[in-house]
């Protein structure tokens, strides 16, 4: 499966994005998707993912209530709703999908990756 991250830009702290990934081939409803950001100068980190049904979703502490994610198997799309940013929330973002169904927080236990998107948030 390809991937393609879509929707950052630069906001004020306090406002909202949207992203988007989409994906391309028929298998992709088998796959779990997850959500991680690079802040500049850190690690990759994991923000938030979705089984495969749209069940099973999890959040670093860092975004629960603030940032929703979902998903449209007959449009192959995984959206992140981000909410209430803040500047710590600066950093390039990432989706990937992963077959297994453990360490969904884990970068390397997911198989494919797709082009990150640049979410700035100023103060």
């Amino acid at each position: 499966v390809q991937l393609q991250a879509s929707g950052g830009g630069l906001v004020q702290a306090g406002g909202s994005l949207r992203l988007s990934c989409a994906a391309s081939g028929r298998t992709f409803s088998s796959y779990a998707i997850g959500w991680f950001r690079q802040p500049p100068g850190k690690e990759r980190e994991f923000v938030a993912t979705i089984g495969w049904s749209g069940s099973s979703i999890y959040y670093a502490d860092s975004v629960k209530g603030r940032f929703t994610i979902s998903r449209d198997n007959a449009k192959n799309t995984v959206t992140l709703q981000m909410n209430t940013l803040k500047p710590e929330d600066t950093a390039v973002y990432y989706c990937a999908a992963r077959v297994g169904v453990g360490g969904y927080s884990t970068p390397t236990n997911y198989d494919f990756w797709g082009r990150g998107t640049q979410v700035t948030v100023s103060s």
